[in-house]
C-alpha cells in the first residue's frame, strides 16, 4: 500500500473512530438511564405527579454527554503541545544532543539517519530508563512534532539491525497518519472512560468517610464505576479496531525502509523468548496501548491492540518455528559483544547483551559507496517513480541519507544540535555569497541579535562552504529539534528575519525559497501542531488557479527556454486537469505566487496530492533531465504538501 492509500485509510478510520465513540457515549448514557429507572422508579405511579420523571432523566443524560466530552476535550487539549508531551507524561527522559553515552549515540544515529531518508525533520527523542521490556512507539500529529520513545529494554537487548527495524515501524507511523490519529484517540478514550474514573473516586472518598451518607455515595460510586466499565469495554474495542491491521503494514514498511527483513523479524522474536517482552511496568500504560511496537499490556485476543507476536513474525519469516523462542532464551544468557557503528572493533566498554549475530561492519566514511551526485549533475525522473517514493523508504535512500549525515563535518551537526546556534547555523545558510549583499544580511542580524550570534553566523558561513546542496536540507532538518524548543516569541522573530534575509538582494534564489518554505512550514506547524491539517478533503477542480501557477512555475524553472516550457507545463496539467485550458502565464512574483497556492494545495484529498506529484514531475522534467537545485525545489513543494520525499529522487537510466 502506497503512501497516498495509507493517508485515505488513516481518514476512514478515523471516521470509524468517531461513529464508535459515538456508540459509546450512547451505551453509556442507555445504561445510567435504566439505573435511574429502577432505582428510582421513573414513568411509575409514584412519579407520575412529580419527582424526577422523564425530564430529570433526559436532564442527567445531557449532563453525562456534556462529562464524557469535556472529558475528550480536556484530554486532547493537554496534548496539543504534539509528542514529547505524551513521552514525558510517561516519565520519559529526552536524550541529550551531546551525549558520549554508546546507546544513546547509536539511537540517535538511526533516527536522524531515516529522518533523513524520509525527507522529514528529525524528531524529538526520549528513553523510558525505568522500562527493562523491549518496547517503543510515536506520538504527535504531524512529522514536524513528532516524538520518538524506545524502552531501556530496547535499547540494551537490540542489536543495530533490530533497533533500525523497530524505529522503521515507528516512522511507518509517523508517516502514514499512524501517529496522529492514534494521538487522538487518546483523548477520545479517556472522555468515555471519565464516568468509571469518576465511580472509583467518589467511591475511593467515601469509603474513608464517617458519615451516615457515606454509604449511599459509596454505593453510587460503585454503579457509576459498573456503567463506566461499559466505557472501559468499547475504550478496548476502539483501539483493537484501529491499531491491529496498521501494526502488520508498519512492520511490512519497515522491512522495505530497511531492507531487509532480519532486523524487525530478530526484534519480534526476541519479544517473544525473552522474560520481559514487551510488558510495561508504568500504570499508565493503559492509555498508549495502542500506539507502542509491542503488547505493553497483556490484553486478551479480544481487545488486543496488537497482532499475536507469531502471526507477525511469520509474514516476515514464513521457516520461523515456535521453537525458536525456547533457542533464543537459552542463549540469551550468553552476551556477545556488539560492534560500534562508528568502528571497527568491538570493545568491551559498549557491551550490548543480546543473542544476535554481529552485523557487518559499518561502513568508513571513506568506503561509502552511495556518493550523491556532483552539484551541477541532471538526473533523470519518472513521475511514477518519484510518486512511489512519497512516505517510501527504498535501500537507496536509507544509503544516500547515511552517507549525507556521515559526511556532515563534525562541527556542523555538532551546531546543528544546540539550541543556542541552531538559529546561527540557519541564518548562516542563507548568507549570499555577493560581498555587498552578505554585508547587509550581516547588518541586519545585527540589529535583532547579540554580537556572539553573529560571530556565530560568520564562523559557521566559513564551515558552510564546502557543504554540497544536498546537503543544505537534511542540514536544516537536524536543526529542527533545537530550533523548535525555543520560546513562542523568539521563533517569531526568527522567522521575520529568515524571511528580511532572503529579500536583502531583492531576489529569491531557488535555493534560498527552498530552505526558508521548508524552515518556515515545519515552525509554523511545531507552534500549533494539534492544528497542522495533514489529509484534506479539497478537491482539484477546487484549486484549478493555484494549480497552473505552481505547474508554470516548476516548468519555468526546470527548462531553459520559453517554448520547452510552455510544452511541459501541458504536459503536467494534463496529468491532473486534461479538461482546463492550458494557458502558460507564469507569475510574476513566483515566491510569492508559491505562498499562496501551496496552502490551498495541501487541503487536496490524497488521491488529488498523487496526480499533483505526478503533474509536478512531469512538468519540471519533461526536457528529460533535472538538476539538484530544481529537485530541491520539488521536494520542497512536496513537503508544503505534506508529502515528504527523500533526498534523492528515483531516477530512470
Amino acid at each position: 500500500m502506497n503512501f497516498f492509500a495509507h493517508q485515505d485509510q488513516a481518514r476512514r478510520q478515523t471516521r470509524r473512530m468517531l461513529w464508535l465513540f459515538a456508540l459509546a457515549v450512547v451505551a453509556i448514557v442507555a445504561a445510567i438511564d435504566c439505573v435511574l429507572v429502577v432505582a428510582l422508579g421513573i414513568g411509575s405511579a409514584s412519579h407520575a405527579n412529580g419527582g424526577v420523571g422523564w425530564g430529570g432523566l433526559f436532564a442527567v443524560s445531557a449532563f453525562v454527554v456534556l462529562v464524557i466530552g469535556l472529558g475528550s476535550l480536556y484530554r486532547t487539549a493537554s496534548l496539543r503541545g504534539g509528542g514529547g508531551v505524551v513521552a514525558r507524561q510517561l516519565g520519559a527522559v529526552p536524550v541529550p544532543t551531546d551525549t558520549g553515552n554508546f546507546a544513546y549515540r547509536r539511537l540517535r544515529n538511526v533516527i536522524e539517519e531515516l529522518a533523513i531518508a524520509a525527507g522529514v525533520p528529525v524528531p524529538e527523542i526520549f528513553v523510558l530508563e525505568d522500562e527493562v521490556g523491549i518496547n517503543a512507539f510515536a506520538a504527535g500529529y504531524a512529522p514536524t512534532d513528532a516524538a520518538v520513545t524506545v524502552t531501556r529494554g530496547a535499547l540494551d537487548k537490540l542489536t543495530r539491525e533490530e533497533l533500525q527495524g523497530v524505529i522503521g515501524h515507528e516512522f511507518s507511523h509517523i508517516l502514514n497518519g499512524d501517529m496522529r490519529l492514534n494521538t487522538r484517540l487518546i483523548g477520545v478514550v479517556f472522555g468515555i472512560l471519565v464516568v468509571a474514573t469518576i465511580g472509583r473516586k467518589i467511591a475511593e472518598i467515601s469509603s474513608r468517610g464517617r458519615s451516615r451518607d457515606s454509604g449511599g455515595f459509596v454505593f453510587l460510586g460503585i454503579a457509576l464505576l459498573a456503567v463506566g466499565y461499559i466505557g472501559v469495554v468499547f475504550g478496548r474495542v476502539i483501539k483493537a479496531s484501529i491499531s491491529r491491521q496498521r501494526e502488520f503494514l508498519a512492520d511490512a514498511s519497515a522491512v522495505q525502509f530497511t531492507r531487509q527483513t532480519d532486523g524487525i523479524a530478530g526484534a519480534l522474536k526476541k519479544l517473544g523468548s525473552l522474560a520481559e517482552g514487551s510488558r510495561l511496568a508504568s500504570s499508565d500504560t493503559e492509555e498508549v496501548a495502542h500506539m507502542l511496537f509491542g503488547d505493553g499490556v497483556g490484553y486478551s485476543a479480544l481487545f488486543a491492540t496488537h497482532p499475536p507476536l507469531t502471526a507477525r513474525i511469520l509474514r516476515l519469516d514464513p521457516a520461523f518455528r515456535v521453537e525458536e523462542f525456547q533457542a533464543i532464551a537459552a542463549a540469551w544468557s550468553q552476551p556477545r559483544l556488539v560492534r560500534d557503528s562508528a568502528s571497527e572493533s568491538a570493545r568491551a566498554d559498549i557491551s550490548i547483551a543480546g543473542f544476535a549475530p554481529v552485523g557487518a561492519v559499518a561502513p568508513t566514511r571513506e568506503a561509502m559507496a552511495s556518493a550523491l551526485p556532483a552539484a551541477g549533475a541532471k538526473v533523470r525522473l519518472s513521475p511514477q517513480a518519484v510518486a512511489h517514493q512519497v512516505g517510501n523508504l527504498g535501500n537507496d535512500d536509507r544509503a544516500a541519507a547515511r552517507h549525507i549525515h556521515a559526511t556532515i563535518p563534525d562541527r556542523l551537526r555538532e551546531a546543528a544540535w544546540q539550541p543556542e546556534q541552531a538559529m546561527a547555523l540557519v541564518f548562516a545558510l542563507l548568507l549570499n555569497d555577493e560581498t555587498d549583499v552578505r554585508a547587509g544580511q550581516l547588518d541586519l542580524l545585527r540589529a535583532h541579535y547579540d554580537p556572539g550570534t553573529c560571530a556565530a553566523v560568520e564562523g559557521l558561513a566559513a564551515d558552510l562552504a564546502d557543504l554540497h546542496p544536498m546537503q543544505r536540507l537534511p542540514l536544516a532538518a537536524l536543526a529542527f529539534p533545537a530550533l523548535r524548543r525555543r520560546p513562542r516569541t523568539q521563533l517569531t522573530t526568527f522567522m521575520i528575519v529568515l524571511r528580511q534575509l532572503i529579500d536583502a538582494d531583492r531576489r529569491v534564489t531557488l535555493d534560498e525559497y527552498c530552505l526558508a518554505r521548508l524552515i518556515g512550514l515545519q515552525v509554523m506547524d511545531s507552534l500549533n501542531p494539534a492544528a497542522t491539517q495533514v489529509i484534506g478533503r479539497t478537491k482539484l477542480p477546487e484549486v484549478a488557479v493555484e494549480l497552473k501557477d505552481v505547474l508554470a512555475i516548476v516548468a519555468k524553472y526546470g527548462h531553459d527556454d520559453a517554448a520547452a516550457a510552455q510544452r511541459a507545463y501541458v504536459l503536467g496539467l494534463q496529468e491532473v486537469l486534461p479538461d482546463v485550458p492550458a494557458t502558460y502565464a507564469p507569475p510574476d512574483e513566483w515566491a510569492f505566487a508559491l505562498d499562496r497556492a501551496l496552502p490551498k494545495l495541501d487541503l487536496l484529498a490524497p488521491a488529488g496530492k498523487e496526480l499533483v506529484v505526478h503533474a509536478l514531475t512531469r512538468a519540471i522534467s519533461a526536457d528529460g533531465m533535472v538538476s539538484v537545485a530544481e529537485a530541491e525545489l520539488l521536494r520542497t513543494i512536496c513537503a508544503a504538501l505534506h508529502c515528504p520525499l527523500p533526498p534523492l529522487l528515483q531516477s530512470v537510466a
